[in-house]
């Protein structure tokens, strides 16, 4: 096996670390992200839901800063809500801050019980610039 082209953004590394997996790696032009949580430094969920949505996405934009790349790259995104039907509405007025103008990524929004104390995850699909 190959070793993995694995992108860890600043400061964050002990954090992934500590839970056992890559924050993204490289792979054929591509960028896989890991699903980003509203996490603080510490690891500790915002407690807030917008805060927390909007953490999340620094966060990702850490990593994909970290490849060379932005959220204008991105082609596919897979986001996860505990509880969407009560949720949703407050964590869609967050996302126009970060997603930019159409055309815009596809998009799976899947609904859950348990994010690990969290209440959004967004994980996405990169394509890579070619000076990345």
């Amino acid at each position: 096996m190959a070793t993995r082209d694995v992108v860890f953004p600043a400061g964050r590394q002990a954090l992934y670390e500590r839970n056992r997996y890559s924050p993204a790696v490289r792979s054929n032009g591509f960028l896989f992200v890991s699903g980003q949580v509203g996490s603080r430094e510490d690891g500790s969920p915002e407690p807030d839901l917008q805060a927390q949505v909007r953490q999340a996405f620094d966060n990702l934009n850490a990593i994909l800063k970290a490849a060379g790349a932005s959220f204008e790259d991105v082609i596919d995104v897979t986001v996860f809500m505990v509880d969407p039907a009560s949720r949703f509405e407050a964590i869609w007025q967050v996302v126009p801050e970060y997603w930019g103008p159409a055309p815009h990524p596809t998009l799976t929004a899947v609904g859950v019980t348990w994010l690990y104390g969290f209440d959004f995850e967004i994980k996405v699909i990169a394509k890579l610039p070619r000076d990345a």
